[in-house]
């Protein structure tokens, strides 16, 4: 009986998930009579993609957004690897007391921070731009702790048999430690991606031109009452916007899983 109700709520949990995509793909394909009215005798038409497309500068926000989660994975996970490297396998004065204020970032929500980033934004110079966006997450402290935990679980024969060989510490990390973590690795930059592509408040405060919006920002200006509303055009930007990371999922859901499975399990 308890797996019977397990096994339904599951099911209508994922129903109501799915209902919001199923609605966004319905009123985008078809015209802006039928966003609201359900009909299978309703004609498909690839219009609203067109329209949403030259309405608004979508080109120019796709690639900022790439650029913004490139430079900020690319940033953490250096900055993570070589932190957790440094609190896995050195020894120094005050290490578990900094890794507590590492871990104490974990909980303190961006949110909570916006003020202050603004200000250091400013004064640097750099507001409205790309890496004013990025910057504040370059460092990550749920990286570290991955990666911490990772390098850790790592036998120590390992490193000592290549230093015997004359390994310097670089080598060591980048040819035994890095290798060894990379479940981890691709765990974390699927939510790192995820997260990155979709925030919307901090980028929505620091940018204010076309040249440095990411999707968020640029969908939510798109849909505002100031360009109409008009739900079929809406949905279709949207799909757009989220077409990348659905593609993904789709195409590579099993290493997903997997990545995630062997994360936990170390």
């Amino acid at each position: 009986m308890t797996n019977k109700l397990d096994t339904i709520g599951a099911w209508m949990l994922g129903i109501i998930w799915f209902l919001p995509l199923a609605y966004s793909l319905w009123a985008a394909f078809h015209p802006a009579a039928y966003s609201t009215h359900f009909d299978l005798t309703a004609p498909l038409t690839l219009q609203n993609f067109k329209a949403a497309w030259q309405a608004a500068p979508f080109a120019r926000y796709f690639l900022n957004t790439f650029i913004l989660v490139t430079m900020v994975l690319v940033a953490q996970f250096v900055l993570s690897t070589l932190a957790a490297y440094s609190f896995a396998r050195f020894e120094f004065r005050g290490r578990d007391f900094v890794f507590l204020l590492v871990l104490l970032q974990l909980m303190i929500m961006p949110d909570v921070l916006i003020v202050e980033n603004y200000r250091l934004m400013s004064w640097l110079g750099i507001r409205d731009t790309i890496f004013a966006v990025g910057l504040p997450y370059f460092a990550s402290a749920f990286g570290i702790f991955l990666l911490r935990q990772t390098f850790k679980s790592v036998p120590r024969e390992l490193e000592e048999a290549a230093r015997v060989e004359g390994a310097s510490r670089w080598q060591i990390l980048l040819k035994i430690y890095v290798p060894l973590a990379r479940p981890i690795y691709v765990a974390y930059g699927l939510v790192s991606v995820s997260y990155h592509w979709n925030n919307f408040l901090w980028p929505l405060i620091i940018t204010n031109s076309v040249e440095s919006r990411p999707l968020t920002v640029g969908l939510q200006v798109f849909a505002s009452t100031d360009q109409g509303i008009d739900w079929s055009v809406i949905t279709a930007a949207t799909l757009l916007s989220a077409a990348p990371l659905l593609l993904g999922f789709v195409l590579f859901q099993r290493q997903f899983v997997q990545s995630f499975m062997r994360a936990g399990i170390r």
